[in-house]
């Protein structure tokens, strides 16, 4: 039974369930910095958490699982964007965009591998992903301090893009922060 499909099921895993995921998800960051996205498998991930393959599947159904994983915790744990901001909207929500982007800024080989697994058609993997264009909307419509469904929309495409451009190599991550205040300005008109 995978992570996700423990929370879904709104059943709580044990403490030592918890840890053991901890240390899967843990073990799967060092294990992308020494190989790479391509050299990763949940089977080396298990040896390196000191955990057996087959507890690890019971977990994680795939890399790609286990990297969306590794992405999500990332987000859920930053800070959500505040709405009483006295700040231009373009700039925070631009700035709301950059911290998420940021994430995995510092890590090519994570960011490219976390690009790749949320892109895969694995049922875990949707569900993660859901989660994260779920978080990413609040702090979109938090930044703008509005539920403005067509400047939301737009904004979420904009990222998408931008952060599908860098995981392709087409930008860089220090790029990407710039592009997103530029482009968020622009789709804002302004806006304060």
């Amino acid at each position: 039974m995978s992570s996700s499909a423990v929370a879904a099921r709104s059943e709580r895993p044990s403490p030592r369930q918890v840890e053991t995921i901890n240390r899967l998800v843990d073990a799967a960051v060092d294990e992308i910095r020494t190989v790479g996205f391509a050299g990763l498998t949940v089977r080396n991930v298990a040896a390196r958490a000191g955990v057996a393959a087959a507890t690890a599947y019971t977990y994680f159904d795939s890399k790609e699982h286990l990297v969306s994983e590794v992405f999500w915790r990332r987000l859920k744990e930053l800070p959500l964007p505040q709405s009483n901001d006295d700040r231009p909207a373009a700039q925070r929500v631009a700035d709301a965009l950059r911290s998420v982007s940021n994430l995995v800024a510092d890590e090519p080989e994570l960011s490219a591998a976390v690009t790749t697994a949320l892109l895969a058609h694995d049922p875990q993997v949707k569900r993660l992903r859901d989660r994260i264009g779920a978080n990413i909307r609040i702090r979109l419509t938090n930044s703008l301090g509005a539920d403005d469904l067509l400047v939301v929309h737009s904004l979420e495409l904009l990222y998408a893009g931008a952060l599908l451009q860098a995981g392709t190599g087409h930008l860089s991550y220090d790029e990407l922060g710039d592009r997103l205040i530029e482009s968020a300005t622009l789709i804002l008109g302004g806006r304060t």
